[in-house]
C-alpha cells in the first residue's frame, strides 16, 4: 500500500511541477496593475479555502471528497489558459491557493518543491501590493 501511495504522490508532484512552469511564465508576463490584482485575488482565495472543511479540496464539488486530490488545480489551470485576463488571474489565484493548502503539511518530500515555489510567488507578490498601497496613500494625501 505504501508503494501505491508513494507512486500517487510522485505523479502528483510531477504534475504540479509541470503546471507551475506554465503558471510562473504567465505571472511573469503580467503587467504591474494585473500583479496587484492577482495579489488581492490570491489572498481572498487562500482565505476562502481556509474556511472549507478540507482546504486542499477547495474548488472541488462536495460529492467528490474522496479523490486523492481535488479538482481545484485542474480548474485553475484550465482558466490560466484563457484569453481573458480576468479569468486568467482568477485561475492563477485558485491554482496557487489550492496547491498552497495541498502541499502545506504534506509528508511527501517530492511535494516540498511545489510548496517552496508557491511560497516564493507569495513573497514576490507581496511587495507589489505594498508599493501600490503606498502610492495610493500618497496620491490621496496630495
Amino acid at each position: 500500500m505504501s508503494i501505491f501511495v508513494r507512486s500517487i504522490a510522485l505523479f502528483r508532484g510531477y504534475q504540479l511541477s509541470r503546471q507551475f512552469g506554465v503558471i510562473e511564465r504567465c505571472i511573469q508576463s503580467l503587467p504591474q496593475p494585473a500583479l496587484i490584482k492577482l495579489e488581492t485575488l490570491l489572498k481572498a482565495e487562500i482565505a476562502r479555502a481556509e474556511q472549507c472543511e478540507f482546504p486542499h479540496l477547495y474548488g472541488t464539488p462536495a460529492g467528490m471528497r474522496y479523490l486523492p486530490w481535488g479538482l481545484g488545480t485542474q480548474t485553475g489551470f484550465e482558466r490560466v489558459q484563457s484569453d481573458n485576463l480576468e479569468v486568467r488571474l482568477r485561475g492563477i489565484a485558485l491554482w496557487l491557493a489550492v496547491v498552497f493548502h495541498e502541499t502545506r503539511d504534506s509528508p511527501h518530500t517530492n511535494l516540498l518543491p511545489q510548496q517552496r515555489n508557491v511560497l516564493r510567488v507569495l513573497r514576490e507578490l507581496k511587495p507589489v501590493g505594498v508599493r501600490a498601497s503606498k502610492a495610493a496613500q500618497w496620491m490621496a494625501t496630495a
